[in-house]
C-alpha cells in the first residue's frame, strides 16, 4: 500500500519524465527508506561507541563498493569542482552518522529517528540558501512547528519518565539527533548536482572513503581521550551487525537514493525519508520496548514533527493543483 501511496507522488510533484521512469524512482527511494529504517536497530545492537561504530561501517561500505566498481568496469574520472563537493559531503556524511548513533546511545532508537524528521524541515530553509533561491514564508512557519515538537520531546520527556527510564545524558541524544538532521539537510541538497552527473556507486564509494579518511585522522585523538576503556574491536554478534548495516543499509540502500535522487528533486527525497523514522519508531518498540522508555512529552513532540510535515505535503497538492488549473486556463484544450 505504501509502494502505491509513493509512486502516486508524480501527481503532487510533476517532473517532466515518463511515468515509468517516475514510478521507479519512487519505487527506488521507498526501498531505500525501508532499508534505512533498520540503520537505528542495528546501530542500538552494536556494542561499539558511535565514531568506532562509523569507522567501520564506513571502512566496509567503501571496500564493498570497490570490489563491485572493478568488477564491473564502472570507474569514472571526477572533475576538480565535484571533487571539492564530494569531500565536503564526506565529510558531513561522517560527522552525520556519528551524531545520529551518539543520539541512540544518549537516549534511545525512537528519539534519535524522530529528530531525524526534520531533515526536510531544514531543507526548506537551507535549499533557498545553497541555492540561491527565494525563502518561502510558510514553510519556515512549518519549520518553527517542528522544532515546537523537539522542544517537547527534550523539555518533558524527562520529567514524564524520572529520568528518561535509563537513558544516559537524555538531553545529549536530542541535540544530537537534531544536529544529525541539520547536516543530513545540508548534504541532500548538494548531493542532488552529482547524483545527475555520475553514477550513484561511484560518488557513494568516494564520499565514504572521504569519510574515513577523515574519521581516520581523528582516531589518534578521539582514542587518546577515551583512554584504555574504550573498545575497538566488535565483539560476538557485532560482525553480523556491521556487515548488514553496511551493506545492505549502506551499499544497498544509498545505491538505491542515488538513483532516485536523479528524477525526483531534494525535497521530495526528504519528505519519502521521513518514512525511516516510522519504520525505525515501531521496529524500536516491538525489538526493544523502548515504549515502555517513552512518554508524554515524547508523543506530543513527534505529533508536532509529523504535522509540520503533512501541511508542507498539503501546500505542495494546493500549490501544484493551482499551477495546473492555470496552466489549462491559460492554454485551454481546443
Amino acid at each position: 500500500m505504501l509502494f502505491y501511496t509513493f509512486a502516486g507522488i508524480h501527481f503532487i510533484f510533476p517532473q517532466k519524465k515518463p511515468t515509468i521512469i517516475m514510478k521507479r524512482a519512487y519505487a527506488q527511494i521507498h526501498l531505500a527508506v525501508l532499508l534505512w529504517g533498520f540503520t537505528g536497530i542495528l546501530g542500538k545492537a552494536i556494542s561499539l561507541s558511535a565514531p568506532v561504530l562509523v569507522w567501520y561501517r564506513m571502512l566496509i561500505t567503501a571496500g564493498i563498493l570497490a570490489i563491485i566498481l572493478t568488477n564491473r568496469g564502472d570507474w569514472i574520472k571526477i572533475i576538480r569542482k565535484d571533487l571539492v563537493r564530494i569531500i565536503g559531503i564526506g565529510v558531513m556524511y561522517a560527522i552525520h552518522w556519528v551524531a545520529f548513533y551518539a543520539s541512540i546511545k544518549y537516549s534511545n532508537a525512537s528519539i534519535a529517528m524522530v529528530c531525524l524528521a526534520t531533515a526536510s524541515v531544514f531543507t526548506a530553509l537551507l535549499d533557498p540558501l545553497l541555492n540561491k533561491g527565494k525563502f518561502n514564508y510558510i514553510e519556515i512557519f512549518l519549520s518553527f512547528i517542528a522544532i515546537a515538537g523537539v522542544y517537547c520531546i527534550y523539555a518533558l520527556q524527562p520529567h514524564a519518565t524520572n529520568g528518561s527510564a535509563g537513558m544516559v545524558h537524555f538531553e545529549w541524544g536530542v541535540i544530537l539527533g537534531v544536529i544529525a538532521a541539520i547536516i543530513s539537510a545540508i548534504f541532500t541538497v548538494l548531493n542532488k548536482p552529482l547524483a545527475e552527473k555520475y553514477q550513484p556507486r561511484t560518488i557513494v564509494f568516494y564520499e565514504m572513503t572521504i569519510g574515513l579518511i577523515f574519521l581516520s585522522v581523528l582516531a589518534p585523538f578521539y582514542i587518546y581521550n577515551q583512554g584504555e576503556t574504550l573498545q575497538l574491536l566488535p565483539q560476538g554478534w557485532d560482525y553480523l551487525w556491521i556487515f548488514l548495516l553496511s551493506y545492505c543499509c549502506t551499499v544497498w540502500g544509498q545505491s538505491l537514493a542515488m538513483s532516485a535522487l536523479k528524477h525526483l528533486s531534494a525535497f521530495t527525497i526528504t519528505l519519502s525519508v521521513n518514512l525511516e523514522p516510522v519504520y525505525g519508531i515501531i521496529l524500536a518498540f516491538l525489538i526493544y520496548k523502548e515504549n515502555n522508555q517513552l512518554g508524554y512529552g515524547f508523543y506530543i513532540g513527534m505529533g508536532f514533527i509529523f504535522m509540520s510535515l503533512m501541511l508542507q505535503i498539503l501546500i505542495i497538492v494546493f500549490r501544484n493543483k493551482a499551477a495546473k488549473d492555470l496552466r489549462k486556463n491559460k492554454f485551454p484544450i481546443q
